[in-house]
């Protein structure tokens, strides 16, 4: 970094000031903010200048924190609240609350910071030590960063669905059990709304975004949506093939799962998947054991509403992915 007097870094401090204090708070406002604070950041490149946005979950509103490194090391946060008639500590307490300062914060990806309590809701039940928890909470903030700016109304349906999915996932069978959780929770009614909204946003982004990919995944991998009804074997000895012509021969093979059932191509096990009708395969090692099957029957997939939905949700799971693998992702451990 380029060696700066105190001087100096006063005067950068002051403009950075008065940086904060013009930012429009609003979320449709945050890319004009961000555009403001990488031109200023371009100026003064000694100071390597980083804007942090922080939405609040109740409120249209965001809050600014302008991260400045000094010049003998270290970094300083700035914020500026507006003069709005919320005294200081008030509006200090809310910015904190909001999720700009490292207390109380689980993770942050891109550009948004979500707090232990907002994880915690965003979660349904499951067994303690569930290792798929962390993928959720950085999927979930994944989905945040892409609604930031998403100021299009929700409709009345978009809501009832968000709110169906989150009591069921929390096991609130009727109000009664809703309101409880509310108040265990210590959250008002306005605070649950914006958090149902939250939830609705980001399952209407998805519905888009699978519509949007599923076109062009299943043209690309149309044999996967082939609809197959086949029989298999699987032991931890050979099954001769022949055999499932006539299931009863399979007594006496010692012991085994058999599984007869209608699929989507891709969904079978993999030595079955692109196998012909009426084709015998195996027996083939599978797992710790082997596997035998045959193919009953196979349609080859096409591009109506059921296949075009399932190519969906497997290409947005994909592209889901590739976000995740470029994101920043950082972990706040307490």
């Amino acid at each position: 970094m380029t060696a700066v007097s105190v001087t100096a870094f006063a005067a950068v401090l002051a403009e950075a000031v008065e940086l904060l204090r013009g930012l429009r708070r609003r979320r449709t406002a945050v890319p004009e903010a961000r555009s403001l604070a990488a031109a200023w950041a371009a100026t003064h490149p000694e100071a390597r200048a980083q804007l942090v946005v922080g939405t609040r979950p109740d409120s249209p509103l965001v809050d600014y924190d302008l991260l400045v490194e000094h010049p003998e090391g270290g970094t300083v946060a700035l914020s500026a609240s507006p003069d709005d008639g919320v005294p200081w500590p008030a509006e200090h307490s809310a910015h904190c609350a909001a999720g700009n300062w490292a207390a109380g914060h689980l993770v942050t990806v891109d550009r948004v910071r979500l707090r232990v309590a907002e994880a915690l809701m965003l979660l349904p039940r499951r067994p303690y030590g569930d290792r798929d928890v962390h993928d959720e909470i950085v999927e979930q903030c994944l989905l945040m960063n892409e609604t930031l700016e998403d100021g299009e109304p929700l409709d009345d349906a978009d809501i009832r669905a968000a709110a169906e999915e989150f009591r069921a996932g929390h096991g609130l069978r009727d109000r009664a059990s809703t309101l409880a959780w509310l108040a265990e929770m210590s959250l008002s009614g306005e605070q649950f709304e914006a958090f149902i909204a939250g939830i609705a946003l980001r399952r209407r982004f998805r519905r888009r975004k699978e519509a949007e990919l599923a076109p062009g995944h299943f043209a690309a991998h149309r044999c996967d949506f082939d609809r197959v009804r086949a029989l298999w074997v699987t032991g931890s000895q050979p099954v001769n093939g022949e055999l499932l012509r006539g299931v009863g021969g399979l007594v006496g093979c010692g012991e085994a799962v058999v599984t007869v059932g209608a699929r989507w191509a891709r969904d079978l096990p993999a030595p079955l998947r692109h196998a012909a009708h009426d084709t015998l395969v195996g027996p083939v090692a599978y797992g710790d054991g082997y596997l035998t099957g045959i193919v009953l029957e196979r349609r080859v997939g096409r591009d109506d509403p059921e296949t075009l939905a399932a190519a969906g949700e497997t290409a947005f799971d994909e592209w889901l992915a590739g976000r995740r693998r470029r994101a920043s992702i950082e972990w706040h451990w307490l």
